[in-house]
This record gives structure tokens, C-alpha cells and sequence, in this order.
């Protein structure tokens, strides 16, 4: 039984105003390419299919051709919805999909409704769970739980899923694999993941997943190890700068006879690189050590003491696809950020954006008062997002 990790995926998304789709095609043909070569039995994808709650035509096209390919190669897929989808919206016709071997766990009513597949080495059963990106406010009413905490939540998700695997036990051995979308304590994360400040993912602690053969997580986009039957297996493809060096790839997850999980690395080949420059424009023009960044995508700061004149379009002489240019004056004494520009990069989270825009236009930064206003604005915009 082979089982491929994958989550993040993102379709739709742009990267610092490049869009991405041909990208994500060419990461659909790797993926499709692996699962046939390798005789993968299942894909699973935890969570951030989209990349937002109403996505474009061709990325809804996008998917639903991946999915056919997929199905085509041979493998069941199994999926989960995240804090970027809209649950309601990527779940719709999931009986009907199921009968084409793809299996969407996106409503609450479905966490202890596993996906079965037998298991002939071992004789046991692999009972596949999804736990979908759970906003504490609007489910925790209808899990029972008093308290609006991811912690709580997602207690309740896990311990659901505990009794029906025991259940199942009284028949034979189970093997439950559980995808979810969450931030797990332990993780690291990267800047393209958002939504994690305002009432956003709070980290859940791993012992809730330790009775479980193998947890797939998705949110952070780093493929990373919290313990050896717990993953994240990142996004595809980089979606921030923080990522450049990030392997990009998937968790090949296969079940021998005793039932323990061998797990195995998957990397996927990017279309572009992604570098980072620092320098001098004249350095960075001249110097030959930089000859492999002319075809990446690049994020520059200039250290010349006086900024330079046309600064971007000097640098596009020789990269071309610089998407980020910021400066940073060596042996000039640091002074308050005063630039639009440098308030957004020097925010923490979307509350940050705001002030700095309000001190921006009116020349102060806004009251207490103030600040309370926008964040229970930003709180209502998040929860209704979640609602779509």
C-alpha cells in the first residue's frame, strides 16, 4: 500500500504578481508522472487546494483535470479542505466523486467517516480520516465543545475518529491514516502562509495525533518531520522568498507487512529558481558569482549609500525578473521606517498593514480605539471568508 503526501498546493496563486498556473501544470505532470511510474495506490492532500474561496475558471479546470489524470494512473485520491477553500464549495457532488475513486472530506459530519482500503500483506484495513481546516467559532458548537479554541476542536475531531477506528477493531486490525489541516506544535513556518495571526490557526500539540499510523498535515510550507509518523510534506512550489531554500517535494508513505509505515522523500523539480541578492547595484551588475540568478526570480537589496537612480531598471538589465527591491544603506545610521513600502514589509500580520497605511495617509498611527475598530473588522472579513 503506497500513499503519497501532498498538501498546499495553492492553484490560482500568484508570486508577487507572477502567475503561477503553468507552474502548477508542470507540478500536476510531475505528480501524475510519479504516481504512475511508482505505483502509487493513494494520493492525499491535506488541505489548500485553492488558494482562494472562489477560484478562477481555469483553476477550477486546472484541478478537475489533475484529479481525472490522477484517477486515470490508477490511484484513489483523498483530499481535505483548508483554510483557503471554501469547505462548502470543494466539497460539492462528494458522494458522486466518490464513485470515481476521489473521496472529499470537507464537512464535519464526515471527520469519523473514513475512507477503507484493504491492506493484503498485513490483512489489515487502512481507515484514511480528514480533518478539514476547523475556524473554532463556527464549529465548535457543533462539536460539543464549550470552548472556540483550535485545541479544543480539533480534541474533539481526533477523539471522534479514535472511537470509530476502536469500533472497527472488534472486526479486524486498522490502520488509520489521518490528513488535517492545522498548525502542529513544532512547526516551522514560512511567509507565504497567512490567516495565522487574527483569531487565525493556533498550534495544536502532537499528542493528539500519536495513536494514529500516519498523520499528513498541510498549512506550513515547509516539508518538515515533527515525529517519525507525523509530516508536514509542504507546498509544491514556493509561494515566498522565505522559501528559496526549501525542497520542494511530497511524503511517500508505504505500508509493508508488519504495518509500520516506511516513509520516503519526494522531490519535485521547480520551474524557476528563486534568489535572494545583496550588494552594491554595481556589484551585483558586474560581479560573474551572480551569472546563475539571471534567469531566476530575484528579491535584491542595494546597499549603496545614496540610492541609485532607476535603481529596478538597471537591475532588469541583468535580471530580468526582479519581483522585489528594497534598500538598506550600509554605513548610514538606521532611521525610522518613513515609506509606505517599508511599513508593509516591516509588518507582523494584517492589523499591521492597516496602521501603517493610517499613519501613512494622515501622518500618525491610529488610537486605541482605532486599532480595537480594525481588528474586529479584520475578524469579521476572516469569519465570513470561512463561512463562503
Amino acid at each position: 500500500m503506497r500513499l503519497l503526501h501532498t498538501s498546499d498546493w495553492h492553484l490560482g496563486r500568484s508570486f508577487h504578481g507572477v502567475g503561477m498556473l503553468d507552474a502548477q501544470r508542470s507540478f500536476v505532470d510531475q505528480l501524475v508522472s510519479f504516481v504512475a511510474s511508482e505505483s502509487v495506490d493513494v494520493v492525499l492532500i491535506a488541505g489548500d487546494v485553492y488558494d482562494r474561496a472562489l477560484p478562477g475558471l481555469d483553476v477550477v479546470k486546472l484541478l478537475d483535470e489533475a484529479l481525472v489524470r490522477i484517477t486515470d494512473a490508477g490511484a484513489t485520491v483523498v483530499l481535505t479542505s483548508g483554510n483557503h477553500d471554501s469547505a462548502i464549495r470543494l466539497g460539492f457532488a462528494s458522494r458522486l466523486l466518490e464513485r470515481g475513486g476521489v473521496h472529499l472530506r470537507t464537512r464535519i459530519e464526515d471527520l469519523d467517516v473514513p475512507v477503507l482500503l484493504p491492506h493484503v500483506d498485513s490483512g489489515a484495513t487502512v481507515a484514511i480520516y480528514g480533518i478539514p481546516y476547523l475556524e473554532p467559532r463556527l464549529v465548535a458548537e457543533r462539536l460539543g465543545v464549550d470552548e472556540a479554541n483550535h485545541f479544543d476542536v480539533t480534541k474533539e475531531a481526533t477523539e471522534r475518529i479514535r472511537r470509530d477506528v476502536e469500533s472497527r477493531r472488534t472486526a479486524g486490525p486498522v490502520l488509520p491514516v489521518v490528513l488535517a489541516h492545522t498548525f502542529a506544535s513544532g512547526g516551522i513556518t514560512s511567509d507565504s502562509e497567512r490567516d495565522l495571526s487574527i483569531g487565525g490557526l493556533g498550534a495544536v500539540p502532537l499528542d493528539l495525533f500519536e495513536d494514529f499510523a500516519y498523520t499528513a498535515l498541510g498549512h506550513l510550507h515547509g516539508k518538515q518531520e515533527l515525529a517519525p509518523h507525523v509530516r508536514y510534506s509542504g507546498s509544491p512550489l514556493a509561494y515566498s522568498f522565505s522559501e528559496a531554500r526549501h525542497r520542494k517535494g511530497a511524503w511517500l508513505v508505504e505500508f509493508g507487512k508488519n504495518g509500520a509505515p516506511d516513509v520516503k522523500e519526494v522531490l519535485w523539480e521547480a520551474p524557476r529558481e528563486l534568489a535572494i541578492l545583496r550588494g552594491t547595484l554595481a556589484e551585483l551588475l558586474e560581479s560573474p558569482d551572480h551569472a546563475w540568478a539571471e534567469t531566476a526570480f530575484c528579491q535584491v537589496t542595494l546597499t549603496d549609500a545614496r540610492r541609485p537612480a532607476q535603481a529596478m531598471e538597471q537591475l532588469r538589465t541583468r535580471f530580468p525578473d526582479t519581483l522585489v527591491l528594497s534598500f538598506d544603506p550600509e554605513g548610514v545610521e538606521a532611521k525610522e521606517i518613513s515609506t509606505y513600502s517599508s511599513r508593509l514589509a516591516a509588518a507582523e500580520d494584517d492589523l499591521g498593514i492597516c496602521c501603517g497605511f493610517l499613519e501613512h495617509v494622515r501622518g500618525r498611527a491610529p488610537e486605541e480605539a482605532e486599532q480595537s475598530a480594525l481588528r474586529e473588522a479584520l475578524e469579521a472579513a476572516r469569519l465570513e471568508e470561512a463561512e463562503l
